[in-house]
């Protein structure tokens, strides 16, 4: 590419040739509306056990709040777009559900060595200041894609792109340089609601306003407690995380399974584990099975909690033997759901 081809053009090269589908640029305050939606959202108490959210709360709501330098973000993201139907488990008794993003290699580590690649880049090319980020700080990542053109937050509050459809991880590169900013993305989901309609839970008490405390994902993964009976029939089969509004989006028409990088590929033993063989891992094992997964960051008892749950839900009087032995485990957790199981599969009406 010729040397004065303008350098916001050139990032976006770069950004592709790193293995980026998505990369757009915005001004540092270019979301204002973020720091009230995240007031309310934390004041309605919808983020659960979530703390964290609250005491980094004020670094959120601006870029200019957690570095007061930045003039503009460059948002970016890698596309993880399944080359299966995320929903071709559901219903199934002797396996369990993983959450799309989470049956590859750790997004975080591909995504931020990636950033980081584009990072020195950009200092090489134009010098400046810059800070990488993904995910582990306190940055509102998809209001701040959305700003960048990268696509806009759909009803269920995650990114949407005409391209990539609702599979996207996403990143940002904070600078002191001031770039040409894109044009915003703009919201195109309509009338459509089927997103809302999708979820087992409930967890939409309106458009674009999501109530953690009944997400699939958060109880799943965030919430270290039992999960509330209330809610232990409607998780299935699903043991880390939950696909079903992304996967209703009808924009993901649009994404090429293609486009996704290869190391989010589901390795073959997460793609459909089977419940009795979940059911066995102890620690070690456990940490074996997820070594550079995501999953392995919620740890045994969580897993097995949640494993528990899908086994009491599957109906398969054969998993009492898998279950059985957990009735003593250490972690009383883990022992409650063990007992909520069994009583399950000894009366598959009960609740």
């Amino acid at each position: 590419m010729e040397v004065n081809t303008p350098l916001d053009i050139r990032l976006k090269e770069k950004a592709a040739e790193l293995g980026f589908a998505a990369c757009g640029i915005a001004r540092a305050d270019a979301a204002p509306r973020t720091a009230e939606r995240l007031h309310q959202w934390l004041a309605e108490g919808a983020h659960g056990d979530m703390l964290w959210m609250e005491t980094r709360a004020h670094q959120r709501e601006s870029p200019a709040a957690l570095w007061p330098e930045v003039q503009s973000v460059i948002a970016l993201g890698m596309s993880y777009a399944p080359r299966e139907d995320p929903m071709r488990l559901a219903g199934e008794t002797a396996r369990a559900r993983i959450s799309v993003y989470a049956q590859g290699v750790d997004y975080h580590d591909i995504v931020k060595k990636a950033l980081k690649a584009l990072a020195r880049w950009l200092v090489a090319e134009a010098g400046g200041d810059l800070k990488v980020f993904v995910d582990t700080a306190p940055v509102m990542e998809k209001p701040l894609a959305a700003a960048a053109g990268l696509g806009w937050q759909g009803k269920h509050t995650n990114l949407v792109s005409r391209t990539d459809g609702s599979w996207l991880f996403l990143g940002a590169i904070y600078t002191t340089l001031s770039l040409t900013p894109d044009v915003a993305g703009r919201d195109r989901c309509g009338s459509c609601d089927a997103c809302q309609r999708a979820c087992p839970t409930d967890a939409f008490p309106a458009p674009y306003r999501l109530d953690a405390r009944r997400c699939i994902s958060y109880l799943t993964i965030e919430h270290a407690g039992p999960i509330p009976v209330e809610f232990r029939a409607a998780l299935g089969n699903r043991i880390y995380g939950c696909d079903d509004c992304l996967a209703a989006c009808p924009w993901n028409k649009f994404a090429e399974a293609a486009r996704a990088n290869r190391a989010f590929l589901p390795r073959a033993e997460l793609a459909a584990p089977r419940l009795a063989e979940l059911l066995a891992l102890d620690d070690a094992t456990f940490r074996q099975v997820f070594s550079g997964s995501p999953i392995k960051r919620i740890g045994r008892d969580r897993m097995m909690r949640n494993c528990l749950i899908a086994a009491g839900n599957s109906g398969d009087a054969g998993l009492q033997a898998a279950v059985a032995p957990l009735l003593d485990d250490p972690n009383e957790v883990v022992r409650e759901a063990a007992a909520w199981a069994m009583e399950r599969l000894a009366h598959p009406r009960s609740g």
